[in-house]
């Protein structure tokens, strides 16, 4: 089988079998780069080799399951492996039989919420024991919650595009690039910032501040921005959980470090899992799933 994680600016495939990871492969055609919606196109010109070989399964994961990917849909939490597979979306591709994993949906704060990274935090569960809280960082970061091997309920936070949209407003003049910042020693600073009473506003403009005062150099803006903006939602997500909880954070070390950093800096427990977990989740899916 082919699994393949679609998110808006990347692409990764892999080639699985009973034992693993048999090869992979990437490239930065996210959904969002796709045009004309030819996205049948562009999983035969990714994955062709593979087709080529006989391979005739493949299972979707990511944004290519919402708008504007190839089909939306969602399914409602709480949600496993099982319930996931019986929900798979077939989409038409004259080379192989593909499904695409749904999003999964929630309203446990009382509004709708949609995550796309369910394959990754179900790849991870056999890593995670008896544990009950899981945070994946990104762009749209999830913080889920965990219940006999499915995903209860969770939420959303849009940490990582407000720092890409606020770099350049909260400090105007100063173009920051560095995503993820890499000062740790400024993004820790922010964290222990977000404690401080006044609110998320109000720290922006403290920032603001120190940057014209010179107390904060620019080359140290952009990681205690981002500090700023994941110790408060560090904050709010403990708050909900319980300050000592033990949170699995999933994903790329270089964004799984700095969380880490975070939780424990709000009396939290943070233990650190890879993110090619997503490969595990697809095969757990497709495992479960109905094949032609």
């Amino acid at each position: 089988m082919i699994g393949v994680d679609w998110g808006s600016t990347s692409f990764h495939a892999f080639r699985l079998t009973a034992d693993g990871i048999r090869d992979r492969r990437a490239s930065p055609r996210g959904t969002q780069t796709v045009q004309d919606g030819r996205f049948g196109d562009t999983l035969r010109e990714e994955i062709g080799p593979w087709l080529a070989v006989g391979e005739r399964h493949v299972l979707l994961s990511g944004a290519i399951a919402t708008q504007p990917g190839w089909m939306a849909s969602d399914l409602p939490c709480p949600a496993g492996p099982a319930e996931i597979a019986a929900a798979l979306v077939d989409v038409a591709f004259d080379w192989a039989e593909v499904k695409i994993v749904p999003a999964l949906s929630c309203t446990e704060s009382g509004a709708a919420d949609v995550t796309r990274e369910a394959t990754l935090i179900l790849g991870a569960l056999a890593q995670m024991g008896e544990a009950e809280h899981a945070c994946v960082p990104g762009r749209r970061s999830l913080w889920a919650r965990l219940e006999g091997g499915r995903i209860g309920g969770f939420a959303t936070h849009l940490t990582g595009e407000a720092f890409a949209a606020w770099r350049n407003l909260a400090l105007p003049g100063r173009a920051l690039r560095d995503n993820p910042p890499t000062d740790r020693d400024a993004f820790d600073a922010g964290v222990a910032r977000a404690a401080q009473p006044g609110g998320l506003l109000h720290h922006l403009a403290q920032m603001r501040a120190l940057a014209g005062s010179g107390q904060l150099t620019e080359a140290a803006s952009g990681s205690f921005l981002w500090g700023v903006l994941v110790g408060h939602e560090v904050r709010a997500a403990l708050a909900e959980r319980g300050h000592n909880a033990m949170v699995y954070v999933i994903g790329a070390p270089d964004l799984t470090a700095p969380y880490a950093r975070a939780i424990e800096a709000a009396g939290g427990m943070a233990e650190r899992l890879n993110g090619e977990a997503v490969a595990r989740g697809i095969a757990r899916i497709g495992a479960a799933a109905r094949w032609g």
